[in-house]
């Protein structure tokens, strides 16, 4: 027979009792208690997030998962009273909304490969330009993906989606110049990476601006 050791506290994650748990279900479901509410979210936060990290493997895209889960329950909280096990209820809902993300990430992935080659066929009046092939195209889309969070929504959002510094810097509230400078750090690690010019390249062929 084999004997399970227990494992040392330290690989336990901090929880409510499965009573407390029912105690501030009734308070938030009852009579819209912020503090019971906060109470709550503060005891799953740290399990849900190792959780949704392990799944989608971004701490950042955790976090928002985990914060839209909690906005939910807050918005259906009348009801939050008939749910049996929060705690499980809590996990199974994370791992829908990972893998949704997983799945919307994908799909955004292979749209945009095939929007890379689409405008790869449009007549470029200098012959370097052509030199950027569909491989090469979705090696730029992988070293994007790569880059840290901040960096590459900079990227996304001035290179992708067309904002002027100013405006996305306003998006992201940070000053034109932090913009600026992860512009560089992200154009630098494309060119690095692929070994080109990209500077020159990637507003025509890719459709940056």
């Amino acid at each position: 027979m084999v004997t399970c050791l227990p494992l040392p506290k330290q690989f336990y994650m901090p929880s409510i009792a499965a009573l407390r748990i029912k105690y501030l279900q009734t308070r938030i479901s009852r009579y819209n208690d912020q503090l019971a509410y906060k109470e709550l979210f503060i005891g799953f936060y740290p399990s849900l997030i190792q959780f949704v990290t392990g799944i989608i493997k971004s701490r950042q895209s955790a976090e928002e998962i985990v914060s839209d889960l909690f906005m939910k329950i807050w918005e259906k909280k009348e009801t939050l009273e008939e749910i049996q096990n929060l705690r499980v209820y809590c996990f199974v809902s994370a791992r829908h909304l990972s893998i949704n993300q997983l799945e919307k990430q994908k799909r955004q992935h292979h749209a945009d490969i095939e929007n890379y080659k689409t405008r790869l066929v449009h007549p470029a009046p200098d012959p370097e330009e052509c030199m950027i092939s569909a491989e090469m195209l979705r090696r730029i889309h992988e070293v994007v993906e790569e880059l840290p969070p901040r960096c590459k929504l900079s990227f996304k959002l001035v290179k992708e989606y067309g904002f002027k510094y100013r405006e996305a810097a306003e998006i992201l509230q940070v000053s034109e110049k932090t913009i600026e400078n992860q512009l560089a750090i992200a154009m630098k690690k494309i060119s690095h990476s692929i070994h080109f010019d990209i500077g020159r390249s990637i507003p025509v062929i890719a459709g940056y601006h």
